[in-house]
């Protein structure tokens, strides 16, 4: 059987490209991945909030795979509406299922929070909107931000065609000297070629927003991570 050791749900926007292929690879045995998606072109405030009205079709659907828990792999799309939006996601998805929910908005600060992080250093593929609602998202949740830098790209599909070396690179840009840890921001972006590459180089913690997602969907099934899990979250 398909999930033997847990099925995981996952919604997505229809243009996300990247989310799915970085957890299939990364899954452990016996933990299967079932889909829904909500329509999304554009990466801004109007469609991001929109979007997310579909929030009770997906779950609906992803129900009848009986699925064990829930994931909304979107990191601005459950954050655009300031502080407790993450929560209020995780809520309705908890009522729509009946099965535990996890929001990337909310899985980002759990991680944080298990390495110890209270200084950050972002880089995003965003707008500068959406940079200035991540921002003091994070803030209201009382992490220092010291630098957040985007790419100002708004067309999501975009977004999932960077390569991860231009995550790479844009990290180095950052004002990280004095940050606990650095942030790449966006379930669309590849990011987890590069995140024990920069561990190494940075010496200090490297979060994403899939694989802070992944981490806290995991521990909601009760499945330790497989040994090819990037990066120090897997270790905590």
């Amino acid at each position: 059987m398909n999930g033997w050791r847990g099925r995981l749900g996952l919604i997505v926007p229809s243009s996300n490209t990247t989310n799915e292929p970085e957890f299939y690879r990364t899954l452990p045995d016996g933990v299967s991945l079932h889909t829904s998606r909500m329509r999304l072109e554009d990466a801004d405030a109007g469609n991001l909030t929109e979007m997310a009205d579909e929030v009770e079709r997906c779950v609906e659907l992803l129900s009848t795979a009986d699925v064990d828990a829930i994931a909304y792999g979107c990191t601005t799309g459950s954050l655009v509406k300031g502080p407790g939006y993450d929560e209020e996601i995780e809520s309705r998805i908890r009522e729509a299922a009946g099965v535990p929910g996890v929001a990337t908005a909310a899985a980002i600060k759990r991680a944080f929070d298990a390495l110890g992080l209270e200084s950050l250093a972002i880089t995003t593929p965003y707008i500068e909107d959406l940079n200035r609602r991540e921002d003091e998202f994070l803030d209201a949740a009382g992490y220092d931000v010291h630098d957040i830098t985007g790419l100002g790209i708004k067309p999501n599909l975009t977004i999932g065609e960077q390569q991860p070396e231009t995550a790479y690179r844009e990290v180095q840009t950052l004002a990280h000297a004095d940050a606990d840890g650095v942030f790449i921001s966006c379930t669309n972006y590849r990011t987890f070629e590069v995140i024990e590459p920069l561990e190494r180089d940075l010496d200090k913690p490297v979060v994403t927003s899939n694989q802070a997602t992944l981490w806290n969907a995991l521990e909601m099934l009760g499945v330790d991570p497989p040994k090819n899990a990037p990066g120090r979250l897997f270790d905590t």
